[in-house]
């Protein structure tokens, strides 16, 4: 059983590393052709990054029930997966923003279903003692898929829209038939017996979900389409270099991240979460202000402090009595904080500038202040 479940380990961290390469690869893609072929305005670019957001919560939390009440069906995951693949070509066929949306709310609903999935195997396959760093290492290979696919985006620009999408399409599927080995090796996922006793007492499972609805929301900014977009016209660069660099920072903190799972596993979750709770709070307060340097600096930060988090928050909730549900949850509440905080960038981002800072920056900074606020109540 325990070369079984490390075989499907290994097979699901390569699945993260191609299927956020398919995904990161369609990112900049379809950020750019809306912007620029189909005229979307900011506003329209945040609601195409959130309607995938909003859709992927509300499925995480279905996948989760469904797997919760029917374990076997965790092989579901794989199929939504490899059902992205003819999905994605249709983005280069449309001719309005509204369709990139139509298209963005499908793939959302796969990806909801597939990815957490995914991470619960994962947490449940890994030995207790080591959970933290093993899922932060299927995290990494994701970061590293980002920086990746950032890159391949920049390499291949000259073949249009159509041919990334074609080999975006080539690696969801790839990503579906390795996700569906990994769960035929672990079999089923079956319930904890019961909370383990020192994580129930050094985090509660309440405070990981409000904790994650903020990092979450505070850190909507570093993440999709709107971010590149953002970057471009904030700092006039060129969209290969942007994806590049984007990619790039992604990657380094994800190798950051590592060090913070350890402190989880060694230190504990609750000094682990405080020091996110910092990177979470100087984020916006960086990122606003109008520099290459601290607008790289607060996407870093948060970026950081969400790879940090997924993590942790599982390795916490995996020892939960529903598992399958409790990190479908956290996934859905994620995604519907990212889709509010996307949201509200998208529309703040008209109010412009009030001299060397973004304005649309100003509603992430009650909410990093309240998360805080909730680190200081950790461990007591």
């Amino acid at each position: 059983m325990f070369k079984r479940n490390s075989l499907a380990v290994i097979l699901l961290i390569v699945s993260a590393f191609t299927g956020s390469l398919a995904f990161r690869l369609a990112v900049p893609a379809i950020a750019y052709y809306s912007r620029d072929v189909l005229k979307a305005s900011m506003v329209s670019i945040s609601i195409i990054s959130t309607s995938f957001i909003l859709a992927r919560a509300f499925a995480a939390v279905f996948g989760g029930y469904l797997v919760d009440k029917r374990p076997k069906l965790i092989i579901l995951g794989a199929l939504a997966m490899a059902l992205n693949a003819p999905l994605v070509y249709l983005y280069s066929l449309t001719s309005s923003w509204i369709h990139i949306v139509g298209i963005k709310l499908v793939n959302g609903l796969l990806n909801g279903i597939s990815w957490p999935l995914a991470q619960l195997a994962v947490a449940y396959a890994s030995p207790k003692n080591t959970r933290a760093r093993i899922s932060a290492l299927y995290f990494f290979f994701g970061s590293l898929a980002s920086l990746a696919g950032n890159y391949l985006y920049a390499f291949t620009i000259g073949l249009g829209m159509r041919g990334q999408m074609i080999i975006s399409g080539l690696f969801y599927i790839l990503t579906g038939i390795l996700m569906a080995v990994a769960y035929l090796l672990i079999g089923s996922i079956k319930r904890e017996k019961k909370v383990e006793k020192r994580e129930d007492i050094e985090v509660n499972p309440r405070t990981v979900m409000t904790f994650g609805a903020i990092i979450s929301f505070i850190s909507a900014f570093a993440f999709g389409e709107i971010t590149y977009v953002y970057i471009s016209e904030t700092l006039g660069l060129e969209k290969g270099r942007v994806a590049m660099i984007l990619g790039t920072i992604s990657f380094i903190s994800s190798l950051t991240s590592y060090f913070i799972s350890w402190i989880a596993d060694s230190l504990g979750s609750a000094k682990a979460l405080k020091i996110i709770a910092v990177f979470g709070f100087l984020a916006p307060i960086l990122a606003g202000i109008k520099t290459e340097f601290t607008i790289f600096l607060g996407i870093f930060l948060a970026l950081l402090a969400v790879n940090s988090f997924r993590p942790i928050s599982r390795k916490i909730l995996v020892a939960h009595s529903r598992s399958s549900l409790a990190i479908g949850g956290i996934n859905g509440i994620q995604n519907i904080s990212a889709f509010l905080g996307g949201i509200i960038f998208g529309l703040a981002y008209t109010f412009g500038s009030l001299g060397i800072y973004y304005l649309a920056f100003l509603p992430y900074l009650p909410p990093s202040l309240g998360l805080i606020i909730v680190s200081r109540k950790l461990g007591k």
